[in-house]
C-alpha cells in the first residue's frame, strides 16, 4: 500500500467539518479510536488529542493549549486524561502546566529530568591530586581553561554535558577526558562510547582513538551506537536488554552527536546506567534535532544549572566562517546578510530574482559540480582511492526538501546531467551513499563512497578516510544510492572544503536557524547559500521552536 493509497496517512487531510477538520487524517484516526476506547466524544477533547499527536509527528514531546475552545477544564476532567503530574496512571494522556502529552512521553521527560538532576546533586569521588596533575599534564596551557574544566567536571560529577560548534576540539576533549578519569578514579575504568548512528559511532571511535594512540596509560576504545548498547532482543522494537533492572556495567558512557538522541531513546539510556556511572553527553545543540519527538540536548543546555562546559574556539575552520555561524546562532539576521555580501572569499550569497532561479545564479554551483566530479572520474580511473576519497569531500550541495523545485530529487539529478554519467550498473567516478546499516561489511547509514577502477577491469568502491581506504566490491554492498547532492539533515556529521546551500523560498516550514546553521558548519573552506534575502532572514529569524517540559523548573 503506499502512502495515498492509506486513508489514515499523514499527508491525507481529514474529510469532516467541525473542530476537527483541517487536521490529517493521522491524527484525527488515532483521537478517535483514543476516544473509542476511553468513552469520550466530546470534539473539543478530541481536537485536543490529535493535536498532541500532530505536536509528536512535528519533534514536539506535548502541545501546548493555550485558547483551545472550551478551555483548559473540558480537557482536564476527560477520561482519557490525567490531571497534573499526580494524576491516575491509567490514561492515554496527560495535563500538567497547560501542556498536554501523550501519556508515555510525560514519563519518558520525567525520567530523564530526575536521572539528571539527580546526577548533579551528588558529587563523584575523584582523588584532588591525581586529577589535578592530570588536567595540567593533558592541557598546560591557560588559554584551554574550557577543556580544563569539562575534565574537572567530568571527574567530579555524574553529568557533563561538552557543547560546542563543528571543530571546537570536543572529541579531542573527550579523549583527553577520559585519561583524566583514568588518573583519577583509578585504574580498571570501564568506558563507553555511543553515537545514535552507526556512522557517527565509527567516526567517534576513529577520533578518539587517534587522540588516545598519543596519552600514555590509555588503550583503543570502542564506540556502537546507542542502541547496540542498550541491546535490543530480538522480536521487538521497544525494548532493551539493560534497563533499570539490568544495569549497563560501565563506569562512564560518553554519547556523542547528542543533539540528534531522542527523548524516549534518553529516557532508556538513562534508566540503564548505574547511579554511580558518569554520562557525559557531547554534542552541538544549535544543531538539527532528533528527527524524532524532543530536543533533549538544548532542553538540557537551558534548564541544568551546572555541568555544561562550552567550547567557543574554531579549529576546523576560519575566522570568517566562524563570525558567519555565530551571527546565525545569535538570529542576527542583519548582520548574517552583511557578512555574506562581504565579498570574503570563503562566503558569498547568490540572490536570485525572485524563487526562480536563471541559468546565471547557477554559474558558480556548476562549475564545482563539475570540477568535483572530473576530479572524482580523474582519480577513480587511475585506481586512487584516496584522491578518490579526498575529491568527494572537495565540494557538496545541500538542500532542506526532498521533492519539489528546490527538493534532493531535482537537484541529484541535474547535478548528474552536469557531470555525465558513465557507462553501466557502477559508472567510474560515482559518488555513493550508504542507506542502512550493515554490519557485515561494516558499512553504516550516512557513509559515502566512490566507484573505482580495481585496475584488472573490474570495480570497487573506495569508503572512509583517504589516509586509510576501505575497499568493497559492489556485490558486497549494502542498499546505496548516487549522493551528487543530500540533504541538510543526512549531511548533519559530514565536513566539506566548500558547501553550497540551495534555500527554498521564504515560507517554507523547514526553512530555520538550525538547518541554516547545519549547513554553514558542514564547510572548512568556503560556504555558497544561494536564496532569497527573504529567505536568508526567515531561516535566522525562525528558530525550531519543539514544545516540552524539560526546560521548566522542576
Amino acid at each position: 500500500m503506499t502512502t495515498t493509497d492509506d486513508p489514515y496517512a499523514a499527508t491525507v487531510p481529514w474529510r469532516e467539518t467541525g473542530l476537527l477538520s483541517g487536521l490529517t487524517s493521522a491524527d484525527v484516526h488515532v483521537a478517535r479510536r483514543l476516544g473509542a476506547i476511553g468513552g469520550e466524544d466530546d470534539e473539543r477533547v478530541l481536537l485536543a488529542a490529535a493535536l498532541a499527536v500532530q505536536a509528536l509527528r512535528s519533534g514536539s514531546v506535548c502541545v501546548v493549549l493555550d485558547g483551545t475552545p472550551g478551555g483548559d477544564d473540558v480537557v482536564r476532567r476527560s477520561p482519557l486524561v490525567a490531571d497534573g503530574p499526580d494524576g491516575p496512571a491509567d490514561r492515554p494522556l496527560r495535563w500538567v502546566d497547560g501542556r498536554l502529552y501523550l501519556d508515555r512521553y510525560w514519563r519518558d521527560e520525567q525520567t530523564v529530568r530526575s536521572a539528571m538532576h539527580e546526577r548533579l546533586a551528588r558529587p563523584a569521588p575523584a582523588d584532588p591530586v591525581a586529577l589535578s596533575a592530570a588536567i595540567d599534564r593533558l592541557y598546560p596551557s591557560a588559554s584551554d581553561e574550557a577543556q580544563r574544566e569539562a575534565l574537572r567536571t567530568a571527574a567530579t560529577s555524574y553529568l557533563t554535558v561538552l557543547t560546542g560548534g563543528p571543530g571546537t576540539g570536543k572529541t579531542t576533549t573527550v579523549a583527553r577526558l577520559v585519561a583524566a578519569l583514568q588518573a583519577a578514579a583509578g585504574p580498571g575504568l570501564r568506558v563507553a562510547l555511543a553515537a545514535p548512528t552507526g556512522k557517527a559511532a565509527a567516526r567517534l571511535q576513529e577520533s578518539v582513538n587517534t587522540e588516545v594512540a598519543a596519552l600514555d596509560g590509555v588503550g583503543p576504545l570502542q564506540a556502537t551506537t546507542i542502541h547496540r548498547l542498550l541491546g535490543r532482543p530480538p522480536g521487538t522494537t521497544t525494548r532493551f536488554r539493560h534497563d533499570r533492572l539490568r544495569r549497563l556495567p560501565h563506569d562512564v558512557v560518553v554519547v556523542d552527536e547528542s543533539s540528534m538522541v531522542s527523548l524516549s531513546l534518553m529516557a532508556r539510556l538513562v534508566e540503564a546506567l548505574r547511579p554511580t556511572a558518569r554520562l557525559v553527553l557531547v554534542g552541538d545543540p544549535d544543531q538539527l534535532a532528533s528527527v524524532e519527538a524532543g530536543a533533549v540536548l538544548g532542553d538540557l543546555v537551558a534548564a541544568l544549572p551546572r555541568g555544561v562546559v562550552r567550547l567557543t574556539r574554531a579549529h576546523r575552520y576560519g575566522a570568517s566562517l566562524a563570525a558567519l555561524a555565530e551571527a546565525i546562532r545569535h538570529g542576527d539576521a542583519d548582520t548574517t546578510l552583511a557578512l555574506l555580501r562581504s565579498g570574503d572569499e570563503h562566503r558569498s550569497l547568490v540572490e536570485p530574482a525572485a524563487d526562480r532561479l536563471s541559468p546565471s545564479d547557477l554559474v558558480g554551483l556548476r562549475a564545482d559540480i563539475e570540477a568535483s566530479g572530473a576530479a572524482l572520474v580523474d582519480a577513480a580511473r587511475a585506481n586512487d582511492a584516496p584522491a578518490a576519497l579526498r575529491a568527494l569531500g572537495t565540494h557538496r550541495l545541500l538542500v532542506a526538501h526532498r521533492e519539489g523545485p528546490f527538493g534532493l530529487a531535482h537537484w541529484a539529478a541535474t547535478a548528474e546531467a552536469w557531470i555525465g554519467s558513465g557507462a553501466g550498473a557502477w559508472p567510474v567516478g560515482r559518488p555513493l551513499l550508504v542507506t542502512e546499516n550493515d554490519r557485515a561489511s561494516g558499512l553504516y547509514n550516512g557513509d559515502t563512497g566512490v566507484v573505482i577502477s580495481d585496475g584488472l577491469g573490474g570495480v570497487v568502491v573506495a569508503f572512509g578516510e583517504p589516509e586509510n581506504p576501505r575497499l568493497v566490491r559492489p556485490h558486497r554492498l549494502p542498499a546505496v544510492q548516487p549522493v551528487h547532492a543530500m540533504t541538510v539533515h543526512r549531511g548533519q556529521g559530514s565536513q566539506f572544503d566548500r558547501v553550497t546551500l540551495l534555500l527554498p523560498p521564504a515560507t517554507s516550514p523547514l526553512l530555520t536557524r538550525e538547518l541554516l546553521y547545519t549547513a554553514v558548519t558542514r564547510a572548512r573552506e568556503k560556504v555558497r547559500v544561494i536564496g532569497t534575502e527573504d529567505a536568508v532572514r526567515a531561516a535566522v529569524e525562525r528558530p525550531v521552536r519543539r514544545a516540552s517540559g524539560l526546560r521548566e523548573p522542576r
